[in-house]
């Protein structure tokens, strides 16, 4: 079984019996501690470390961030192109330390690249750093702030970097908890008391989501009740057929409609194949399916298919491939009805709100579209070129 890999982010030397402890308490939770002090962050000798060590954060499942006195070295330009400034300019309302991009720390990269890529932190700042910047908050905007020496702060140019950074963390939009340690035990016991807490509600969310699919269940049997009771009740045959065709063929209609075609008729004045809709009336080349893509691991984009036009522009479809041929027999089958029974169901499905949009057109040439889908891809998952990434925490 895969063991929870724990990156523990600071500065080395001054937490160096902190992160000693630290080390010693998730190894007796079963966990695997990532550190760079202990030889956990493989080092490739194609890039710099601090590189390494900040690709080794994707690899992580969470981070601990202990902030003490000291601020560490700055990162290298190499290591700080691979976080994405401008994804972390939406994740707090206090940001403008980060553009000054040179005074950032490979600690607080770190840290950044974990907030740009969803994983949970949990940090942990010292209680005299905490007090001293509770009187930088005070009087950051006065000109006496240079005069104030804060003796948290092992050297006193560092400080306004360090105390910017807390208020990146605390202003997060989400997961901006902060927690104050005076001593080791006040660490431990927060971290146990988190993550039981978490482990808990994962329990109770599973159980309610089992209640949650029972009770879909039971509202799909009563749907299926209803509308058997209504369709029974409707009088002639051409109205029961209306009826169920509706309820049948709602999603097939959403589709078509979200395709926005001038005119309709070839398909409910006449009976065509979807073979000949899909490639004479739509002109469709070919269709890629972008979940069986070189880039399937891409979880960034919104569309999994696109329909190739002749034009090379196309159509993107929300869903996979196996969607299409599912409206291909819907599409058969509608067109067994009669014209005009086609024609109600088409007009009484226009005149409800379509729920969603199934598909639209996209006037960009496919090439194009396929390339940046492919830059998004290595931009997000640089990591998997390289699964021995990591560096030293300055």
């Amino acid at each position: 079984m895969a063991s929870l890999r724990i990156f523990v982010s600071s500065t080395c030397f001054d937490l160096a019996p902190i992160r000693g402890q630290l080390r010693t308490f998730i190894n007796s939770m079963g966990y695997e501690p990532i550190m760079s002090d202990y030889n956990d962050v493989l080092y490739d000798p194609r890039i710099h470390t601090h590189t390494s060590c900040i690709e080794e954060i994707a690899t992580c499942d969470l981070v601990i961030l202990i902030v003490g006195s000291r601020f560490g070295g700055k990162a290298i330009p190499e290591a700080i192109s691979k976080v994405d400034f401008d994804a972390l300019i939406e994740k707090s309302t206090s940001v403008d330390h980060l553009k000054k991009k040179e005074n950032i720390s490979v600690t607080q990269l770190e840290v950044l690249k974990s907030v740009e890529i969803g994983i949970p932190i949990f940090t942990f700042i010292d209680n005299r750093l905490w007090n001293d910047h509770e009187l930088y908050e005070k009087n950051k905007s006065k000109s006496i702030l240079k005069e104030i020496e804060f003796p948290s702060i092992e050297k006193p140019e560092t400080a306004e970097f360090i105390f910017e950074f807390i208020n990146f963390l605390r202003h997060r939009t989400r997961g901006n908890s902060i927690n104050t340690f005076g001593k080791f035990e006040d660490i431990e016991l927060t971290l146990k008391k988190q993550w039981t807490g978490l482990f808990q509600r994962l329990l109770n969310e599973s159980k309610n989501k089992q209640l949650e699919f029972k009770r879909i269940d039971i509202l799909s049997n009563q749907f299926e009740d209803l509308k058997t009771a209504i369709l029974t009740s409707i009088g002639n045959t051409n109205e029961r057929e209306v009826a169920r065709g509706v309820v049948r063929f709602r999603r097939l209609v959403d589709f078509l409609r979200s395709l926005k075609l001038s005119d309709y008729s070839s398909i409910l004045n006449g009976v065509i194949s979807w073979d000949t809709f899909i490639n004479k009336i739509l002109e469709i080349t070919q269709i890629i399916d972008l979940d069986n893509n070189s880039s399937n691991t891409n979880r960034f984009l919104r569309f999994r298919t696109i329909l190739v036009k002749a034009d090379n522009t196309f159509y993107e479809m929300r869903f996979g491939r196996e969607y299409l041929d599912e409206l291909a027999l819907e599409f058969d089958a509608f067109n067994k009805l009669s014209t005009e029974t086609k024609n109600i169901i088409f007009d009484a499905l226009g005149d409800m709100r379509i729920a969603a949009i199934v598909v639209r057109h996209n006037k960009e040439d496919y090439r194009e579209y396929l390339e940046r889908f492919n830059q998004v891809f290595v931009i997000n998952h640089t990591f998997f070129e390289n699964e021995s990434e990591g560096g030293p925490v300055s």
